[in-house]
């Protein structure tokens, strides 16, 4: 009589959490609590910021560009420069607009070198421009309308500091310099190279001069250029800087871009820090041998930290870190496949793999914001995640996003996990705010995945938050450990 009551009981009085129970007992699930990601997304909007320039005055310790270890203090980041955007919808289709021409840059750039374009290919300088253990806070910077990373980082002698775009898709540094032609709007005030007595310019025979793939001559100066897929772009001197860490030591003599001419949708920051795996990246001029990064959720005014040199971190998913014999920049990942509640996709291991003359592969990349899979693997994805989600009510798409939900009125939902696999049985499990999120203010959500008719795949930001994603360049691995921000 007692199993016959409790029936009773539930069909007349079901809770939300009951009601959301999946049909599949063996099916593996996780909570997202939709009322705390709602709130955070709409208290984004209402973020006030606070300005604090700070100058280094102070004598700070000298850093060999060694492979030493350093670990710095990480401090809050004081300065967001507030959106425009009057609704958080708005916002996000701000963000997914340029997140699409990221990532068409990106394949373009790899489709471009896999087809044999070389740097001797690339339109010169003086053709008109096309639009196109060191340790460092991380902030996201979604309210400034973008879906980058931003970290705050001391240039020059006496030091300035500057919010800076984390970008491992990119190789070279670069800062807006004075005198500016065109200057985008940024929070900090623009560097000035004359109030800097570690400035130097780069003569054109310099070796960093030549690494360039657009460089160009002045006066036997190097000139340098950045196009950028979403239009951006930068323009200017190629110089050695010294560049400040916290409080805790300088680097000197640091390649980078002083731009004088420099448009697009970097509204905000100061210039970009490139960790990609090019000679002129930060990771590469700095000879790091690991470095490691925790992006904070993406609604979020708190901070991380960037770290080179670092130690291990502990309990992490590992994977192999792979380099294409075509291009240095980007980091791909040894994937083996996805699942979902804890079941296998049938997606086969070779729409993973990167190949011998450079196709196909999943790189992760902290500039890109959405998660991008060959289709076939997409297709299986979502529809694994839908056919297990039956009780969630689906309404119609958004922007990229073909799979979204009215999670209105709910305060948590119970979703089945989904996961990336690596090699020996290692797996990557994401928080369900990771890969269900909002797209207004209230109470749509999306499945945060899109297909790609690119062979190249790519693991986006929104998906890493909350994750220490560590690159251990010495020995070609890279680990994803969960809440070690």
């Amino acid at each position: 009589m007692a199993p016959f009551l409790f029936f009773i009981f539930l069909t007349l009085f079901p809770s939300s959490s009951l009601s959301r129970d999946l049909p599949n007992p063996t099916t593996t699930t996780t909570v997202l609590d939709v009322s705390s990601t709602l709130q955070q997304a709409q208290s984004i909007l209402s973020f006030q910021p606070q300005f604090s320039q700070q100058e280094q005055e102070q004598s700070l310790p000298s850093i060999s560009n060694s492979s030493s270890s350093f670990s710095l203090e990480l401090h809050p980041r004081e300065i967001v420069y507030k959106t425009d955007h009057k609704d958080y919808k708005s916002l996000v289709l701000s963000r997914l607009q340029r997140d699409a021409a990221r990532v068409n840059a990106i394949t373009t750039r790899v489709e471009l070198i896999l087809n044999g374009i070389s740097k001797s290919d690339l339109k010169p300088l003086e053709t008109e421009i096309q639009p196109q253990d060191l340790s460092t806070p991380i902030t996201s910077g979604t309210s400034q309308g973008s879906g980058e990373y931003f970290s705050r980082v001391g240039v020059g002698s006496p030091a300035k500091e500057f919010y800076m775009v984390l970008d491992t898709g990119s190789d070279v540094n670069w800062i807006q310099c004075q005198p500016c032609s065109d200057c985008y709007q940024q929070t900090d005030p623009i560097f000035t190279p004359s109030a800097s007595s570690s400035y130097s310019p780069l003569t054109c025979d310099s070796q960093q001069c030549n690494s360039l793939q657009m460089s160009s001559c002045r006066s036997g100066q190097c000139l340098y250029q950045v196009n950028y897929g979403d239009g951006s772009f930068t323009f200017g001197d190629f110089v050695t800087e010294t560049l400040s860490f916290g409080r805790s030591g300088s680097v000197n003599n640091i390649a980078l871009g002083c731009g004088h001419d420099n448009e697009g949708l970097f509204v905000g920051s100061a210039g970009l820090l490139g960790l990609g795996g090019g000679p002129l990246s930060m990771t590469n001029q700095l000879k790091a041998s690991s470095f490691s990064y925790c992006l904070v959720n993406r609604d979020s005014s708190a901070s991380s930290t960037l770290n080179f040199n670092s130690g291990p971190v502990g309990d992490p998913a590992v994977a192999p870190l792979l380099k294409s014999s075509k291009i240095d920049t980007f980091y791909y990942v040894g994937l083996t496949g996805m699942s979902v509640g804890g079941h296998a996709l049938s997606i086969p291991e070779s729409v993973f793999k990167l190949d011998e003359s450079g196709n196909g592969g999943i790189i992760v990349d902290c500039g890109t914001a959405i998660t991008r899979l060959e289709t076939q693997a997409y297709n299986s994805l979502r529809d694994a995640f839908v056919s297990m989600t039956p009780d969630l009510k689906q309404t119609s798409g958004v922007a990229l996003f073909d799979t979204c939900y009215d999670l209105s009125g709910q305060t948590s939902v119970k979703v089945p996990t989904v996961s990336f696999q690596f090699a020996e049985g290692k797996s990557w499990d994401l928080p369900a705010a990771n890969y269900l999120i909002p797209v207004d203010g209230t109470g749509t959500y999306c499945f945060a995945f899109a297909p790609t008719s690119s062979s190249l795949s790519i693991i986006g930001n929104v998906q890493q938050q909350g994750t220490r994603v560590s690159y251990d360049l010495a020995n070609n691995r890279v680990g994803f450990s969960p809440n070690k921000c």
